[in-house]
């Protein structure tokens, strides 16, 4: 047997982190004295410890860990489905720190040339766009932030089916329109739509009319920049709002390698903004 001290020493765990285990339920002592209340770890428990450390290393959280330990499943398929996942995680994440580090790389070239971090935004071109009529296939409701992905996937399939069943023509690529402007307590209201030739039921008209037009290429995590950019173009030029804003997949994101190969056309429906009379005073 090995007291706390001593197994806290080989395994590099402190006694403190030890006795939190044992609170949580995670690796217990396998003795206690009754009189001095000392701990005693077995051999076999290094193991167990070591395995622990392990986990750990890969990011998993003590709730998973301890899940992984009491698992109902064969433990070596439980391990194996929890190491995929988190792999899979990992990967994610490597993603997202390559493409912030090379956001930052260019932010620290722009500060070297004198440039401002958010010079950026020069590059996001507008256009003054008429968009005609056309016929929209679709399925509108109230979506909470973090349920789009389940929701594009979702709506599309179901809309992508009456399609087929119904040999319709789609006419332009799938789009998003939001009809607020911020999230509610039930969400954000969010028209999934496909255009189509054919008037039936369960389309509707759509007439965006004058638009700000801008064609981004990458990541769907620029879209804020463009709607920053077009708000602030129809500031200054004299424009306002005139209806919701609509993001155009031109590129299905599963049938690409890398988000940078993705196009998305947004549109912000606009107006001139109605002149004030010389003799009148704007209201503050």
């Amino acid at each position: 047997m090995l007291s706390i001290g001593e197994f806290s020493s080989i395994c590099k765990v402190s006694a403190k982190t030890l006795r939190y285990y044992a609170e949580i339920g995670l690796i217990h002592p396998e003795e206690i004295d009754p009189e001095n209340g000392y701990r005693y770890y077995s051999i076999s428990q290094l193991e167990t410890m070591l395995f622990i450390n392990r986990l750990k290393s890969y990011r998993f959280s003590l709730d998973e860990i301890k899940s992984i330990l009491h698992s109902e499943e064969l433990p070596e398929e439980a391990l194996c489905l929890a190491l995929i996942k988190k792999e899979q995680d990992m990967k994610k994440q490597l993603l997202e720190y390559e493409k912030t580090l090379e956001q930052m790389n260019q932010d620290i070239e722009n500060l070297k040339q004198g440039k401002s971090i958010m010079s950026y935004l020069d590059t996001i071109e507008i256009q003054l766009t008429e968009v005609p009529q056309m016929y929209l296939l679709s399925v509108r409701k109230m979506v909470r932030e973090g349920e789009y992905p389940q929701e594009y996937a979702k709506c599309y399939g179901r809309l992508f089916k009456v399609i087929r069943e119904n040999k319709l023509t789609v006419t332009a690529p799938p789009m998003v329109l939001f009809h607020s402007e911020e999230f509610s307590p039930f969400g954000l209201d969010t028209e999934f739509a496909i255009p189509v030739k054919e008037y039936v039921t369960g389309t509707r008209d759509h007439t965006p009319g004058l638009c700000l037009k801008t064609v981004l290429h990458g990541p769907y995590s620029a879209l804020p920049s463009v709607y920053a950019k077009q708000r602030r173009w129809a500031e200054m030029e004299g424009y306002e709002g005139n209806g919701p804003l609509c993001e155009v997949y031109i590129t299905d994101p599963s049938q690409v390698s890398s988000e940078s190969e993705l196009t998305t056309e947004i549109y912000y429906p606009v107006k001139k903004k109605a002149s004030l009379h010389p003799n009148s005073k704007e209201k503050k």
